[in-house]
């Protein structure tokens, strides 16, 4: 079995990365069939629960109150109608749900004990609940873990070398101390990163090192393609190519082996044969409904079509960690 290391050197995951594609996705997938039912897809809903207006210049993001978008700001649902969307994507076949707010940062105050009831309402449902809500400390992150929250969303976004040509309002230390709050709390973190911004493939692999060498890997690591949003100043760059995010997910997966690799942003661009491959290389979540946050997405009918042809099955709420006697069968075959 491939050994769980949290000592990658760029060198080694630039090897990695560098593999010819097809044996780099043989390879992964092989990883992935260790750690992993590869027939199991996690499926999450995301839910924008307070959009537009916020403070930060993510250069990449049309929620950001400085730029000229066609994102309208809406102040925070109520706990009402964000049960009742979870309710909709579970019987749409999510297993998580995931509430974004555009705050910089969580406050002490009624909009924070407001999401705390949201979280309770979605856990009594019997899913996962994720948040991502900007920088918290260490004991708002132990508030929502008694709340039930099951997984803390914060991207690093890039490789601290690039961070600062995309974002100037939050340090990259911002960003890691917010993942160790969370850690400390109990909670298990998702954090993964963008490509498609201007980077170049050292950064990618700079990335996957700062996460991979956290003492404890995410469990759950989202690869984004930018999708570029007029107004916004990444909003003119062109979109990756299906091959770099497949090139990306199996390096991922080859370098965090027990991590749940999310094929994320940009999946609305790419083909269905794409999508397969990545699968194939090691991906185990998506996104899925007609929205993230404020970008389109495929639809669920759309996924669950495509899970049928492939003979993909959604994954159960909490069974990231088990290894069913299936996927033991599988590993042994």
């Amino acid at each position: 079995m491939s050994e769980i290391r949290s000592n990658w050197t760029k060198e080694e995951i630039s090897a990695v990365y560098q593999t010819p594609l097809l044996e780099l996705v043989f390879r992964a997938a092989g990883v992935h069939r260790q750690y992993h039912n590869p027939r199991e897809v996690q499926v999450s809903s995301l839910l924008s629960i307070k959009t537009g207006g916020c403070p930060e210049d993510c250069g990449y993001c049309p929620q950001a109150a400085r730029y000229h978008t066609e994102v309208k700001v809406h102040k925070l649902l109520s706990q009402e109608e964000v049960v009742a969307a979870a309710e909709n994507a579970k019987a749409g076949g999510a297993s998580r749900m995931c509430l974004g707010a555009a705050w910089r940062e969580v406050r002490d105050n009624s909009d924070f004990d407001k999401v705390l009831g949201m979280v309770k309402g979605i856990r009594e449902q019997g899913m996962e609940v994720c948040c991502t809500l900007g920088m918290i400390t260490e004991d708002q992150a132990k508030k929502l873990a008694e709340a039930g929250l099951y997984a803390y969303n914060h991207n690093i976004d890039s490789s601290q070398e690039f961070y600062g040509e995309v974002i100037t309002t939050r340090t990259y230390d911002d960003r890691l101390e917010t993942l160790k709050n969370v850690r400390k709390a109990g909670l298990t973190i998702c954090s993964g990163g963008i490509i498609g911004m201007g980077e170049s493939e050292s950064d990618r692999i700079g990335m996957l090192k700062t996460l991979a060498s956290l003492p404890v890997h995410p469990e759950s690591v989202p690869i984004n393609a930018l999708v570029p949003v007029e107004g916004t100043p990444l909003g003119e760059r062109e979109m990756v190519s299906s091959w770099d995010m497949i090139r990306m997910i199996a390096t991922t997966r080859i370098v965090m082996p027990g991590t749940v690799v999310r094929l994320s942003a940009g999946r609305m661009q790419m083909s269905p044969e794409a999508q397969a491959l990545c699968f194939l290389a090691g991906a185990g979540s998506i996104f899925a409904g007609d929205k993230l946050l404020t970008t389109p997405n495929p639809d669920f009918n759309q996924d669950m079509d495509l899970f049928r042809t492939l003979g993909l099955k959604t994954k159960e709420a909490y069974s990231s960690s088990k290894i069913s006697e299936e996927k033991k069968s599988l590993t042994n075959a």
